[in-house]
């Protein structure tokens, strides 16, 4: 009986080890994006889609693709400070007297622009902002998903 418990827990490891590999068309596809990357992590977000969190060129990036390789977008981290003025007067604006806590230029096949965290009293939202100025969504962030997402 210990002994079938020991290969069932030994399995069970096993299966949850190689579920965090993607597929090699994933790897194959983003080595040849974003050579020179380092400290590479993945992680499988949907039945579909890997994410891989790394550092490029000094900057914290994440890039997620589908099981077959395809590119489907890339996170970079940002400072504040170098958010187009355009982007930072239109939330300043629409948003006055929220806290931007966190940015990220978002670059996909049909967008490119920000993505902001910003906090007020016990409120959060993730606000997206296209590269003219645009706020193109508004997206109230809720307490349990943001402690998943901690874990």
């Amino acid at each position: 009986m210990k002994k079938s418990i020991f290969v069932i827990a030994v399995l069970t490891i096993s299966l949850l080890a190689c579920s965090q590999t993607p597929p090699k068309s994933v790897t194959d596809n983003f080595n040849s994006k974003f050579s020179g990357a380092t400290k590479v992590k993945w992680d499988q977000e949907e039945a579909n889609e890997w994410e891989a969190e790394f550092k490029l060129n000094g900057e914290k990036l994440s890039a997620s693709f589908d099981n077959a390789g395809k590119w489907l977008e890339t996170e970079t981290e940002i400072k504040k400070s170098n958010l187009p003025e355009n982007v930072l007067s239109a939330v300043n604006s629409e948003l006055e007297g929220w806290k931007i806590e966190a940015v990220e230029k978002l670059e996909s096949h049909d967008f490119t622009g920000y993505e902001l965290s910003v906090e007020k009293v016990k409120q959060e939202f993730e606000v997206q902002v296209s590269a003219d100025g645009k706020i193109i969504s508004k997206k109230k962030v809720n307490e349990e998903e943001e402690e998943d997402d901690e874990k």
